[in-house]
């Protein structure tokens, strides 16, 4: 029997040491994976940062692309607009008054005819204040607030009154400025 035991000794140490060979190599093998996972689980949350970095720069982009194209868009409007002084003598009534035309146009393309104001002037009342208070295609007439609301109080208690309801021969031209187009945005 103690051949047999140092005939088979070996073999057991052989096997003892061939299974101890295994399981070090195994858990070497596993730190080496674990270490992989680890760096691919880093490379893909790198991967999924740059693409969500990526998405949200392209849609700032195609943002401020629509942006940029609708305030091109809005530059290409402007208003032109002309001024000039009547006034108109009856008897016993002597009326200065401010006539304003304007007009929006697109490019070169006009939009809308004349439009056309005529206001009272006081004594003593400042015309361009009553021109830029009047303006039918400003920012600030459109809103409603703002002097342009102030519209009737400036032009005397009756209002405003439209050139085609003066008699043909009652208005005398005192002066005419030349149309200037004014280039404004519709958002200026």
């Amino acid at each position: 029997m103690d051949a047999m035991l140092w005939l088979f000794l070996p073999l057991f140490v052989a096997a003892g040491s061939a299974l101890l060979a295994y399981f070090i190599m195994q858990s070497k093998l596993e730190v080496a994976i674990s270490k992989e996972r680890e760096t691919m689980a880093e490379a893909r949350a790198a991967i999924a940062t740059h693409a969500k970095t990526l998405e949200e720069t392209i849609k700032a982009t195609e943002e401020r692309a629509r942006r940029q194209a609708l305030d091109d868009f809005l530059a290409d409007f402007r208003v032109e607009e002309r001024h000039y002084s009547r006034e108109s003598k009856s008897l016993f009534l002597n009326r200065k008054s401010m006539v304003l035309q304007e007009r929006l146009f697109f490019r070169n393309i006009p939009l809308s005819n004349w439009v056309e104001h005529e206001m009272v002037v006081e004594d003593g009342g400042d015309l361009q204040k009553l021109a830029k208070a009047c303006s039918v295609f400003s920012a600030r007439s459109m809103s409603g607030d703002g002097p342009a609301s102030a519209i009737p109080q400036l032009a005397g208690a009756g209002g405003a009154v439209p050139v085609s309801s003066m008699p043909s021969g009652s208005a005398k031209l005192l002066s005419m400025d030349s149309p200037q187009p004014r280039r404004k945005g519709i958002a200026g």
